[in-house]
């Protein structure tokens, strides 16, 4: 088993050199497509040093981006030759590919970038940090409350744009010895008022679910992903019954580290397929694109599990069950939403459809979710979200203002 696993390992690490190199040729041709960048021209860079296995946490911030960039130009700084590949091949933001410190160095000497938003946690963001004269914020690629979400690491920055009071809580109740008030500004979720994508079928008498699970996680309390446990099953159940539709989104992450997911997860696709073909007038979905929006506003009901899928559904306002997880290590904080949500067992799993009537029609769930959303995300309005994104980057940039002037005498 050694020598098998040696192999395995070796296998794994050419091919992903191969892809490296493929990446690297890639990008060089793409940025010469894109052209030379503009110098002394951008004010707000986005840093992201993940391969293109991580780009969801990029591309639900595209729209506001670009709404900001109207203002204040807006560039990413990549790391890796994936992730720069995806964006560049996106096509929503300029990029530059800035793999080697040397490059950040020259990158930042030709232009005049106040602030660097973060939308994750990857431990090269400190080889940004090293760089002083601007200020550096955490923004996350969603709201929720896994542990990642209360880490200790958020210190590391100067600023975090949280969603609202529950994150506020959340960080009180975790971090020692911070000063929220002045490191954590609240700006809602201003991905809501982007939620873009064409529903890929005709609106009919059928009920519409959403399952989007998380991957499964790389430790045990972290072991939010439901595929394997509960996904087959209320898949299954939901397929049967020609009341409903199925939208199938899993993680992009599924069965990186557990291969029992991936296999789940190709199992819950073919069943997919196949439900179709008997049935064309289903028009169920399996939907891996890259755009998150229609999918939250199409489904009456909506099955989740721990992460910020689960915030993304309570923004809207509409039914959602949130799946138990099967692990008992895993971690749930069940001091904000979760601890007054609606969970979906394994065990009641394959017998869903009570659980999603049950929800549908109780008032009293209706009343609940609409609580919850204001704690977490405040004024939900159309446009306020957004508002309050620019609002808190204006704010920075007067900050910002006030300190290079006071560094100037």
């Amino acid at each position: 088993m050694g020598l098998l696993g040696d192999a395995k390992k070796a296998v794994a690490l050419v091919r992903k050199a191969a892809h490296s190199r493929t990446a690297h040729l890639a990008v060089r041709h793409l940025a010469h497509a894109q052209g030379p960048l503009p110098r002394q021209h951008f004010r707000i860079a986005v840093y992201f040093a993940d391969g293109d296995v991580n780009m969801y946490q990029m591309r639900q911030w595209y729209a506001p981006l670009r709404e900001l960039a109207e203002r204040w130009p807006v560039v990413v700084m990549a790391r890796n030759a994936t992730g720069a590949q995806a964006l560049l091949e996106d096509g929503q933001l300029p990029v530059a590919f800035v793999p080697q410190v040397g490059k950040i160095e020259q990158f930042l000497d030709t232009q005049p970038i106040r602030i660097v938003l973060y939308v994750n946690q990857n431990t090269r963001n400190f080889q940004m940090f090293r760089y002083g004269e601007r200020w550096h914020v955490f923004i996350n690629h969603g709201e929720s409350d896994k542990m990642y979400m209360t880490t200790n690491q958020i210190k590391a920055y100067d600023f975090a744009l949280i969603a609202g009071q529950a994150a506020r809580d959340r960080l009180e109740r975790t971090l020692w010895d911070v000063d929220l008030d002045e490191k954590a500004i609240e700006i809602g979720r201003p991905q809501a008022d982007h939620y873009s994508g064409e529903t890929p079928f005709a609106h009919d008498d059928r009920t519409v679910v959403l399952y989007a699970p998380t991957w499964e996680g790389d430790r045990p309390a972290a072991h939010y992903g439901s595929v394997a446990t509960h996904g087959e099953a209320l898949v299954a159940r939901l397929l049967a019954d020609p009341r409903y539709r199925v939208i199938y989104r899993p993680h992009p992450r599924s069965g990186v580290v557990d291969a029992e997911f991936g296999h789940a997860n190709r199992r819950i696709v073919h069943a997919i397929a196949a439900a179709n073909r008997a049935d064309p007038e289903a028009r169920h979905v399996y939907d891996d694109g890259p755009e998150l929006g229609w999918q939250l506003a199409a489904a009456d009901a909506a099955i989740v599990d721990i992460s910020a899928m689960v915030y993304d559904r309570l923004a809207v306002g509409k039914p959602l069950l949130v799946t138990r997880p099967a692990d008992p290590a895993a971690q749930v904080d069940d001091g904000g939403y979760l601890g007054a949500c609606e969970w979906l067992t394994a065990d009641a799993a394959a017998d869903v459809i009570p659980e999603i009537e049950r929800v549908l029609g109780d008032p009293e769930t209706t009343g609940r979710l609409a609580h919850w959303s204001q704690r977490y995300f405040g004024d939900t309005a159309p446009g306020a979200p957004t508002a309050r994104f620019r609002a808190a980057i204006e704010h920075l940039m007067d900050r910002w203002d006030a300190w290079s002037a006071r560094s100037s005498e």
